[in-house]
């Protein structure tokens, strides 16, 4: 129901998941393995996987922190996207990437909930895709030290009131990993 035409595609989109990012990630292990679950079944579906790396000057390029976690691997067909703001729309080649492959609805998976996640859903929906979060495969570390809720809360609030988000033409939603569809 995406406000986009002709794009009658799901992507996955797996958002910074890499070593320095979930080091310190509430249930890092149970997400990783979530996430790598939704890559298998895209790619055994035939479904675009979009990964997206972030840099910036804690996080630089060609570091080991910056690497994607040894357990996802993307394979070469598969796109990458680099990014240095926290909507991974912003200043990337995302859109073209996603108009290509003819995507009006993603599958937003990765890290960190309380930053690049909500920034990256929020700016896919404001540009019309239809956006399902995996409620199970996103996660962030502890900010409470910033007066910050602690992570299973901001997870658990950002999944309800994404599970809420209304537009016109446009659908938000929350789904477990093993309830995921990449259809419709």
């Amino acid at each position: 129901m995406t406000t986009l035409s002709g794009r009658p595609n799901t992507a996955l989109v797996v958002v910074d998941v890499q070593t320095g990012v979930v080091e310190r990630a509430h249930q890092r292990g149970a997400v990783v393995a979530n996430i790598g679950t939704l890559v298998a079944r895209a790619r055994q579906e035939g479904v675009p996987i979009v990964w997206v790396q972030h840099s910036d000057e804690e996080l630089a390029r060609g570091s080991d922190a910056w690497e994607y976690v040894p357990e996802l691997r993307r394979q070469e067909q598969e796109a990458l996207v680099h990014k240095s703001f926290g909507d991974s729309f912003e200043g990337t080649a995302l859109e073209d990437v996603l108009a290509a492959a003819g995507v009006g609805r993603l599958v937003v998976t990765g890290a960190q909930t309380d930053a690049c996640i909500r920034s990256t859903i929020h700016g896919a929906f404001a540009r019309g895709y239809d956006v399902t979060l995996v409620s199970d495969a996103h996660t962030t570390e502890d900010q409470s030290a910033w007066g910050a809720p602690p992570p299973d809360q901001v997870i658990a609030h950002t999944n309800l009131y994404w599970r809420y988000q209304t537009a016109p033409g446009r659908t938000a939603g929350v789904t477990e990993t093993k309830d995921v569809t990449f259809s419709g």
